[in-house]
Order: structure tokens, then C-alpha cells, then sequence
């Protein structure tokens, strides 16, 4: 992890390549590679545009899950934001990737054999990160690959690496120059009886760190060779120039059973916690975002605190393997 990733800087001149202009096919998003979990009914799929590049990630569960919504800084881009989830769909493209997570909703309706009445309307979510400046192009997902990403999905693999909603991501954007790739990641973790699967995309104006302090990526100084923390460049002004356009979309998915309270506490504690990992978050050119769902399986033993603080640090190593 410690060579440079350095991700181009988009010189946001009028893009020649938009949707419109290319038979864009769904093509295959598998990542660097792939993190296995047990929780049975949850399903995660990824696609992408290689010309764009840009890509999303659907945590589909068809049963459906209670749900607790947590969206934090000043660029919050989401639809939807349920109590209960049949599907959430993180997407690139900003506010025009949201398109996603229709082809996802009117999939659902076709499996429902169209049914409408009001029980059986599947709830589908959609969240975006702004990933147009790490390329030139206006490509953003759509109902198409949406679509294709729900097929791909699979009951119990999340890919990880540069692939789905985490295609073209960036961190460490305390200037344009400094910025290094970073992409989806995940970890699965089991405490018991209780379950905990978290998948982020990390898309931050801070920099990934490590638990001994270590940024291990973004922020880098080429002339360095070195990566910094960003409290260190904000204190001498003319250093620091951070950049809008940023975003971190977590979904965390528990087989634990918690009230409603319980279950937003939980999102709160995580998300929060999150701060640990990516230095500075929640900032006003963010758009954090966290989904916590549960499939309700087990009693919880112990207290929700402790659960928090147990899905906390799964939470902080699906960060750092989104930068791997």
C-alpha cells in the first residue's frame, strides 16, 4: 500500500462522452478481490462503464430490513432513505447516478409480477459519490446498470478494490494533486451469535489512516515522497486548497435484532466512529452517508454500545481495504 496511487486531475473542460453518445453496455466489476460473508438473503452486485469509468454496487436483500439512515456533511446526494429496504444502491455520477437505482425499483416491480398494492412495493435507496474528477467524461450509471448490477449480485461475496460505486474514487483531495485512488471496500465480522457485514465507498476530502496514526493513502507530496496528515497543511493556508466533490456511502448489515432506537443508535455510533479512519469527515464538501439494516435473526446479547463498538472496528478495516 505504500507506492503511489496518484489519481488524475479532471481539467473539467465540456466532456466530449456522455450516455447519450456511446451504446454503453454494463460490462463486469470484479475488483481486486472478493471478501465472503454469512448472511443468508443478502445479496451484493457490481457493474460498471469502463468508458466512463464509474460503476455501482447493489446490496439487494430480498426479504427486505429494517433500516436506520445516518447522512452527515454538506453533499448529501440519496433518494429514498427508508425505514425498511429491499435494496440500497450506491452509484457514481453525483446527482445523475441516481438513475440507478430506478432500473433497481422497477426490477423488483417485474419480480413482484407487478404487483401494486401497497405491501408489496419493493423500497429501493440510491446514494452518490462525485466521481467526475478523477476522469473527462459526463458517463454516469443509469436504470441500465443499476439493472445489471442487481443480476450480478450473489448471496455471500462483496467485490473490493477499484470496482462498482468505488470505480473512479479518490481520497486525501486536500488538493486536486495530492489525491490517490481508493475505491469499495469490505470486511465481515462475527461476534458470537451476531453478524456484522459493512461495504463502503470512499470518496473523502481526507486521507485513509491506519490504526498506529499512518496515512496510507492520500494527501501525497510528490516532492516527499510522503503522505500527511491534513491538520498539518491547513495550518499553513497557502498549503491547503480542499476541493468539493466528495462522498463516503456505507452499508453496514447486522443479523442482530434491535428496537428502532437501538438500531439508529447503532448507525450513529458507527458513523461516527468512521472519523477515525478518514481524517477530516463529515466536512461541508462531504455527502456521508450511512444505511444500518438488520435482518432481525438473533437476540442481542449484551448491550447495543458493545455491538457498536464491535462494528465500529469492522467498519474501520472496510476503509482500509477500500484503499488496499
Amino acid at each position: 500500500m505504500t507506492g503511489p496511487r496518484l489519481a488524475k486531475r479532471s481539467t473539467f473542460a465540456p466532456a466530449a462522452l456522455s450516455n447519450h453518445d456511446l451504446p454503453l453496455v454494463p460490462q463486469a466489476s470484479p475488483g481486486s478481490d472478493v471478501v465472503e460473508f454469512d448472511l443468508p438473503g443478502v445479496y451484493v452486485g457490481t457493474a460498471e462503464y469502463g468508458e466512463g469509468p464509474t460503476g455501482c454496487t447493489v446490496i439487494y436483500l430480498p426479504k427486505g430490513a429494517r433500516t436506520a439512515v445516518d447522512a452527515r456533511g454538506g453533499a448529501v446526494g440519496l433518494s429514498g432513505g427508508y425505514q425498511f429496504h429491499h435494496a440500497v444502491v450506491l452509484a457514481g455520477g453525483s446527482v445523475y447516478g441516481l438513475e440507478a437505482a430506478a432500473g433497481v425499483s422497477t426490477e423488483l416491480l417485474h419480480r413482484a409480477e407487478n404487483r401494486t398494492h401497497w405491501a408489496a412495493l419493493a423500497h429501493v435507496s440510491g446514494a452518490v459519490v462525485y466521481d467526475f474528477s478523477t476522469r473527462e467524461t459526463a458517463i454516469a450509471p443509469d436504470a441500465a446498470l443499476g439493472l445489471a448490477a442487481l443480476e450480478n449480485s450473489v448471496e455471500g461475496k462483496v467485490s473490493i478494490g477499484r470496482c462498482g460505486a468505488g470505480r473512479a474514487t479518490s481520497v486525501g483531495k486536500i488538493d486536486y494533486d495530492r489525491a490517490e485512488f481508493a475505491g469499495q471496500g469490505a470486511t465481515f465480522g462475527t461476534f458470537g451469535d451476531a453478524k456484522v457485514l459493512v461495504v463502503t465507498v470512499v470518496n473523502a476530502v481526507g486521507v485513509v489512516v491506519d490504526r498506529d496514526g499512518t496515512v496510507v493513502r492520500g494527501n501525497y507530496h510528490s516532492d516527499t515522497g510522503e503522505r500527511r496528515m491534513p491538520a498539518l497543511d491547513y495550518a499553513a493556508p497557502v498549503q491547503a486548497r480542499t476541493v468539493a466533490g466528495n462522498t463516503t456511502l456505507t452499508v453496514l448489515v447486522t443479523n442482530v435484532k434491535l428496537t428502532d432506537f437501538a438500531l439508529n443508535q447503532l448507525a450513529t455510533q458507527v458513523h461516527s466512529s468512521m472519523h477515525r479512519a478518514i481524517q477530516p469527515f463529515h466536512t461541508e464538501l462531504d455527502g456521508d452517508t450511512l444505511f444500518a439494516l438488520t435482518t432481525d435473526e438473533v437476540e442481542l446479547t449484551g448491550t447495543s454500545a458493545g455491538l457498536g463498538a464491535l462494528a465500529s472496528e469492522v467498519a474501520w478495516d472496510a476503509v482500509l481495504s477500500s484503499v488496499r
